[in-house]
Parts: structure tokens; sequence; C-alpha cells
């Protein structure tokens, strides 16, 4: 049908952001958790799996196969509260500097980190959620959380721990998503249309894929020591009213000194196997979603995409 609409209403862009975030996450969220463990290991003084391999056949040899969908209810929620956020935000801001030419990738990596810092802030309780679930069972059993939801664990650790404690990491929180977002999305961007310039590849899901593994790659390299930062300072306990880290920065100085500085990369494999192929099934389903939208609602075959 027609309608005089020419673009997609912000409340559609953010759902269907969020929409095609969760539908990554229910392909890999197995990934998610072993990166998590990788992250985590070393934790005790003990290196505790020997690779990514290692850390999936530990998981479901000692808590069953079952165990690697761990925390998939705050993975759900942290794509619905965070992606949504993010990638509305970014949609909106592109169609807006769109409007004359193309931005160039400087543009689109402001673009990126700006969408990325606020929808990390709204994201943030469903992140603590997710790393104390995925990383619960690698706990004694007298010391696992056992929480049964993310709902569940949003309301103790609000009960237990304060509210503030939902926003824990924050910062690293924050620092990582601008780092993933100004790669991913910029270079998911600049990558497409490099792809689309040789002429041998035509704009479709072949290259929405090509696209997505290159930014998958540069996103993983940029931000990993940001991450294993904000998964350490997520997952630690307080022990006699001390953290086990003061902050990012005596994160790093820890793994550097008790672990090696390519430790910060730890999980690598599963990170970007993760991070590569969420970004392909994301942008998939967002690029299909809005070329539905935009035939089937707005009537007509040409959009501006990503």
């Amino acid at each position: 049908m027609s309608n005089t609409q020419e673009t997609i209403p912000n409340a559609v862009k953010f759902a269907f952001g969020g929409l095609a975030g969760m539908g990554g996450t229910l392909f890999v969220q197995p990934l998610d958790l072993v990166k998590n463990r990788m992250q985590l290991s070393g934790t005790t003084g003990k290196k505790e799996y020997r690779s990514s391999l290692h850390a999936l056949r530990t998981i479901i040899a000692s808590e069953g196969v079952f165990a690697v969908y761990n925390g998939l209810s705050a993975g759900l929620a942290r794509q619905a509260t965070y992606t949504t956020t993010r990638l509305g935000i970014y949609t909106f801001l592109f169609e807006k500097f769109s409007k004359d030419k193309a931005p160039n990738f400087a543009t689109k990596a402001v673009l990126g980190m700006a969408a990325g810092a606020v929808g990390s802030f709204v994201g943030n309780p469903t992140e603590v959620a997710l790393i104390r679930m995925t990383s619960d069972g690698r706990l004694p059993v007298e010391q696992r959380r056992g929480y049964t939801s993310v709902f569940n664990a949003v309301a103790r650790i609000f009960r237990e721990e304060g509210v503030l404690t939902l926003w824990r990491g924050c910062g690293p929180t924050v620092m990582r998503a601008m780092v993933v977002n100004a790669a991913q999305l910029a270079t998911y961007s600049q990558a497409k249309q490099g792809i689309l310039s040789t002429g041998y590849v035509k704009d479709g899901i072949f290259c929405h894929f090509l696209a997505s593994m290159i930014s998958g790659l540069a996103t993983t390299i940029a931000s990993m020591p940001v991450d294993i930062a904000k998964t350490r300072i997520q997952n630690m306990r307080i022990i006699d009213g001390k953290p086990e880290y003061s902050g990012s920065l005596d994160v790093f100085r820890q793994v550097i000194r008790n672990e090696g500085f390519f430790s910060l990369w730890k999980g690598f494999t599963p990170y970007y196997f993760r991070l590569g192929p969420h970004t392909v099934i994301t942008f998939i389903f967002l690029e299909q979603m809005n070329r539905l939208y935009y035939k089937y609602v707005l009537g007509t075959e040409g959009h501006r995409t990503l």
C-alpha cells in the first residue's frame, strides 16, 4: 500500500534494531558464554582453560550441554535495551547526516560512538546480569549466585547490593561501546561502500556478510582490552569491603603483571566468532526488516541503507 511517509518512524527503527540484535543472540549465545569464561580464567591464580575449545568441552562435560545457553534471558534483554537504543539512534543520526550526501568515515565513527555510549548506559544492568549468569557455573557450588533469569538477577542485585551495582563497570562499558560502535558501525558502512564500489558484488545478503566479517575483525582487535576490564569489574566480588579491582587501569595492570600482555586479548577466537556472526546476523535482519517495511508499508522499493 502507498504511504506518504518517506522514512521509517523512529519508534520502528528502535524496534527493528532490538529485534535484529535479539535474533543474532539466539545464534551466538554459546560463544558469548565461552568468551566470558575465557576472560575470567586466571582470576583465581590458575589458568582454567587452555583454549576456547577446551573451555567449551569443559563446560559441556561439567555442566551439561544446555549450559552453553546459560544467561540467554540476560543476553536477549541486553539486546532489547542496548541494541535497540544504539542501532535506533545510529540509524536516525545516519539518515539525518545523509540528506545531501553520504557521510564520511569520521562522521560515521562519531555517530557510532554517540549511539554506543547512550545504548550502553541504558543496557548496563542487563550487561551485569549477563556477565554474572554466564560465569556462575565456573564457581564452586557454595559461591554461585544462582540467578534463575535476568529479571531475578536484576531484582536480587538491586535488593542485595543496591541500585548502583546495576551500573557497576558503567565507565568501561561505555568506553567499550564507543570503541565497538565506532569500529563496528563505521567500518560496516565503509566496508559495504567499498565492496559495492568494486562492481563485483551487488547490494544483498552476501555483501552484508562480507562487510560484517570485516567489521567484526576490526572491532574485535580494537575493543577486547576494554571488554576484559568490563567483564572482570562487573563479575568481581567485594571481599571485606574491598573490591577486587579499583577500576579499568587496575584490571590492565593486574592482567599484564599476572597473566601477560597478550592476555588482554584472551578469548579472541570466541569473541570474534561471536561478534562476526552476530554482526552478520544483526545487520542482515536489520537490512531485511528495513527493506520489507519500505516495500509493504511505505510502498517503495528505494531506500537508504546503513
